[in-house]
């Protein structure tokens, strides 16, 4: 992983500020001092919150407000110290998220509690986003900020060659030496790919396209793997034709694996259960129709209570977003609220996810709550404060940084726990469709109309341009982009026709 994230730190060398400043990945952050507002992180806190973060052999960064008594200090981590008050995480949350539905009998008949068991614990939710090898990934205070606001939306592009940002901030000297990342598989269709996801082991990995086919490829070994490579074509393990009467938008696995999700502008949202020792769908597939536009959108929820899954799917039509228990395969919950498409889910923090839709809206939802906990509207334009269209939403490993991807090719950096933006800014053209962060959440990957693919460090201060570089380019719009859950690798999907595998070649 430390190879890697050096390998990946290299496609920034030599990027120059304006002003005559050099970039350079930040130091290891040895010393963090934090006041956390004791209220929820999505209900919000003041804007003065504290982090202050101290690195090796520099002075501190300026502070956002003056230091609390008795300031409580760990190394590596922003989690309260025991004198604290203690914050469960969301995750820990006893449950309450479905109704009774013993009477209801399981559609899927292998679909045990044993299967469920620890399933929480392999994922990648924690309460922070430090630990002892990682630098933190999202503070507002990392290059010695003042704590200023971000400059607006003009933050630079950066290719593979040498230019000049069209903002005049910083310019890239020559890097023929810098990594770059290579295509390694690509696979073809003949109608536009709009979604792929990597099966939670990492081993295979699903696509989608309008051509309405489903496939479940392999994904190769990349030991040796060079700068020289040629491109092949992916191993198919698994393919079904008419898989769905339209096109497939979008899908999802759960957690483990063993389930995964469909959805399409037929209305329909399929379900299915996945063995992974044979890379086959198996058994009886559940098909939900209680949607009337296409589904844009699906992701899944943890039930603890019950050893159970649950589907969350959103889409156009009636705006509602709906919670299935996968067990029975019963819609038992429609949350309103959108009065605009839902064009992106994700979930974060047990029971606990983000919508963004078309009406410029971003909102958070607490299925502990059955509602809508929070709202916000990111203003893609600083100066007039207006929005557009949310077409992709994230939120990093620790639960605090948000970020939002428009139609008006902005994103927007958005603080949960302090409930402020912390900066705009546009590493693309034209409309950002997709938004990853890296395993190690050091990194960004935006996908966009532009057909681009743009990789954001994000190691420094949020509130200060960032910078970017152009990883991946297809030959027509890119509609998404997925990393590899545990290596520095990602997919992409494209109106091209194509599901392209890109990795960094080993030193």
């Amino acid at each position: 992983m430390a190879t890697a994230v050096k390998r990946l730190d290299a496609l920034f060398r030599d990027l120059k500020f304006e002003d005559g400043r050099r970039y350079s990945v930040p130091a290891q952050i040895v010393e963090v001092t934090t006041q956390v507002d004791k209220r929820c992180d999505v209900h919000g806190g003041s804007s003065s919150s504290l982090v202050v973060l101290h690195r090796r052999g520099s002075v501190p960064a300026v502070e956002l407000a003056p230091p609390p008594p008795a300031s409580l200090r760990r190394r590596d981590s922003l989690v309260l110290g025991s004198s604290a008050p203690k914050e469960m995480h969301p995750s820990s949350f006893a449950s309450t998220l479905r109704k009774d539905s013993s009477d209801g009998a399981p559609l899927f008949p292998h679909h045990h509690a044993q299967h469920r068991r620890d399933s929480l614990s392999k994922r990648r939710y924690s309460t922070d986003s430090l630990d002892s090898v990682r630098r933190n990934s999202w503070d507002p205070s990392r290059r010695g900020s003042s704590g200023s606001s971000g400059a607006g939306c003009e933050d630079p592009i950066w290719e593979e060659v040498n230019m000049k940002c069209k903002a005049g901030r910083v310019q890239a000297e020559p890097a023929e030496n810098r990594p770059r990342f290579v295509a390694v598989t690509t696979l073809e269709d003949v109608q536009a790919v709009r979604c792929a996801e990597f099966h939670p082991h990492g081993n295979i990995y699903a696509v989608g396209s309008n051509s309405k086919t489903l496939r479940i490829c392999s994904y190769p070994k990349l030991s040796d793997l060079r700068e020289e490579h040629q491109t092949y074509q992916p191993t198919v393990l698994y393919k079904r034709t008419r898989h769905h009467k339209g096109s497939i938008y979008c899908m999802a696995w759960t957690p483990i694996g063993d389930l995964i999700a469909t959805g399409s502008n037929d209305k329909t949202v399929k379900l299915m259960r996945f063995n992974s020792e044979t890379s086959n769908l198996e058994g009886q597939e559940i098909e939900l129709t209680m949607h009337d536009g296409t589904v844009r959108d699906v992701c899944f929820l943890e039930d603890t209570s019950n050893k159970s899954s649950l589907l969350i799917s959103g889409g156009a039509g009636d705006c509602k977003i709906y919670v299935t228990d996968c067990a029975t395969g019963q819609a038992y919950q429609a949350l309103s609220g959108h009065s605009g498409h839902v064009l992106s889910l994700f979930n974060w923090g047990g029971a606990m996810f983000v919508s963004g839709s078309q009406d410029r809206t971003v909102r958070f939802w607490d299925l502990r709550t059955r509602g809508c906990v929070n709202l916000i509207t990111p203003a893609t334009n600083p100066a007039s404060r207006v929005g557009s269209a949310v077409a992709a939403v994230c939120v990093d490993p620790s639960g605090r940084l948000l970020v939002s991807g428009h139609e008006d090719s902005a994103c927007v950096l958005f603080d949960i726990r302090g409930g402020r933006s912390l900066q705009c800014f546009k590493p693309h053209s034209a409309d950002v469709r997709s938004i990853r962060f890296s395993p190690s959440a050091y990194y960004l990957l935006t996908a966009g109309y532009d057909n681009k693919l743009v990789l954001t460090d994000l190691q420094g201060d949020l509130t200060t341009p960032l910078p970017s570089v152009v990883v991946a380019q297809h030959q027509d719009k890119v509609i998404s982009g997925r990393w590899h859950p545990n290596e520095f690798s990602f997919l992409s999907t494209s109106a091209d026709k194509t599901a392209t595998l890109w990795a960094l070649p080993p030193i």
